[in-house]
C-alpha cells in the first residue's frame, strides 16, 4: 500500500500507530544500509506488516516494493512518500496493478472533531497540518522551515529542481492566487524565468501534492471555457501565511470556504479528478464531479446559503441539463431543495455533501 501525503500531515504518526508492524524510516542511513539488499531484507521478514516511511529517500524505491510483491506476497508492506508514486525517474516502476494507493490529505471534519477544535476559522487560519493547526498562534516561522524541509528533501531528492529563487517565488505567487485562472506567462516575469520552466515547476508541485490543478469542465462547445485550469493550494494555512493574514475577515470566507470543500471532498473520495466550469460569459461553477457514464454534479460552494445566486448554476444546467446540484455553506442545519425554473439545488452543509456524493440521497 502506498501511503501518499505531504510533509507533516501525519504519515508517520498513522503508521506508527497501526498494531502489529515494524518500522523503518528510510531517512537514516543505517536502515538505507539494510535495504540495500532487498532479497535477504525480505526474506528476514516473511508473514510480517511492515513500514518503509519516507520511501524515496532509497536510490531506487520502486525495485524493493517490486520484488516484494512478486515474490514475498505474505510481506506486507506500507511505503510513505511525499508524492504520488512514480514522481520521477527514481522511481523506475509504478508498479501498475501491485498496489493500492491511500492519500492522507490534511485535516478533515472529522478531524476536527477528533482534535476537539471543530471551529472552522481557527482550521482555515492555522491550516489542516496537525502541528500548525494546534499552534496557540500561527506558527509563521515553523510554516518557512517546512517550506525548507521541503526544498531540501522532497524537491531535491526527486526531481534536482535548481533556481531556488525562482522556484519559491512561483510558489508564493501560485499560493498568493490560489483558487484562480492559471496563466503561465503571468508568472514568467516575475520569476525570471520561461514560460515552460513555470509550467514544470507547477507539474512538480501537483505531483508533490502541493498544488491540486483544477481543469475545465466542458463539452467542447464554443462558449466554454476549455483550457485554462484553476490551481488551489493544498492547504488554507499556507495560503493565510501567502497572504499576510493574522486573522481572517468575513470578505476572506468565501475563498477559503472553497478550499476547505475540495479538501474534503479530495479526502473522502480519494480523487483529484474534479473540474470546474466556466462559460465565456463569466458564468462559473466552482466544482463539478463527473464520474464515468454518470451525469455531472454541480457544486457551488458558500460560507452562508443565502449568499447562493442561482445564475451561474442556470447557465450550467442550460448547457449540460442532467445532474445533481449542490450548494454547501456552513449554516444549513438540515438539508432543503429549492427549484428555479425546474433547476432544483440541494442546500447541505459539507457532511451532507460527502453523503450525497458517496451515496444515496436522504429525504429531507
Amino acid at each position: 500500500m502506498w501511503l501518499a501525503g505531504v510533509r507533516r500531515t501525519g504519515k508517520t504518526v498513522l503508521s506508527q500507530s497501526l498494531p502489529d508492524v515494524e518500522y523503518f524510516d528510510c531517512e537514516l542511513p543505517r536502515v538505507r544500509r539494510m535495504l540495500e539488499d532487498a532479497e535477504s531484507f525480505l526474506g528476514d521478514h516473511h508473514g510480517q506488516r511492515i513500514v518503509l516511511d519516507e520511501i524515496h529517500r532509497l536510490p531506487n524505491p520502486s525495485e524493493i516494493l517490486k520484488i516484494a510483491s512478486d515474490h514475498y506476497p505474505d510481506v506486507r508492506i506500507l511505503a510513505t512518500g511525499s508524492s504520488t508514486l512514480g514522481a520521477s525517474t527514481k522511481f523506475r516502476d509504478t508498479l501498475a496493478g501491485r498496489k493500492r494507493n491511500v492519500w492522507l490529505t490534511p485535516m478533515t471534519l472529522d478531524d476536527l472533531d477528533d482534535f476537539g477544535q471543530p471551529d472552522l476559522r481557527h482550521r482555515l487560519l492555522h491550516g489542516g497540518l496537525p502541528p500548525f493547526f494546534l499552534a496557540k498562534s500561527v506558527p509563521e516561522r515553523d510554516i518557512q522551515d517546512w517550506i525548507d524541509d521541503y526544498w531540501a528533501k522532497d524537491l531535491q531528492e526527486l526531481f534536482r529542481v535548481d533556481r531556488r529563487a525562482s522556484f519559491q517565488r512561483f510558489l508564493e505567487l501560485l499560493f498568493t492566487q490560489s483558487g484562480g485562472i492559471f496563466e503561465a506567462t503571468s508568472f514568467a516575469g516575475p520569476c525570471e524565468v520561461s514560460r515552460g520552466t513555470i509550467s514544470n515547476y507547477l507539474a512538480v508541485l501537483e505531483t508533490t501534492l502541493l498544488t491540486h490543478v483544477v481543469r475545465p469542465f466542458s463539452a467542447r462547445r464554443s462558449s466554454e471555457i476549455v483550457a485554462a485550469p484553476k490551481v488551489y493550494a493544498f492547504d488554507t494555512g499556507f495560503v493565510c501565511h501567502m497572504r499576510g493574514w493574522r486573522v481572517i475577515r468575513d470578505e476572506d470566507l468565501g475563498t477559503l470556504w472553497e478550499h476547505l470543500v475540495l479538501n474534503e471532498i479530495q479526502a473522502q473520495l480519494q480523487t483529484r479528478e474534479i473540474h470546474y466550469w466556466r462559460d465565456k460569459r463569466k458564468h462559473e461553477i466552482d466544482f463539478v464531479l463527473a464520474r464515468r457514464g454518470q451525469a455531472p454534479h454541480a457544486i457551488a460552494c458558500k460560507w452562508t446559503a443565502g449568499a447562493f445566486d442561482p445564475t451561474n448554476l442556470l447557465a450550467f444546467r442550460r448547457q449540460h441539463p442532467e445532474g445533481t446540484n449542490w450548494v454547501v455553506a456552513t449554516d444549513v442545519d438540515r438539508p432543503f431543495t429549492r427549484n428555479w425554473n425546474g433547476v432544483a439545488a440541494r442546500f447541505v452543509d459539507l457532511r451532507g455533501l460527502i453523503a450525497g456524493l458517496t451515496g444515496p440521497q436522504t429525504a429531507d
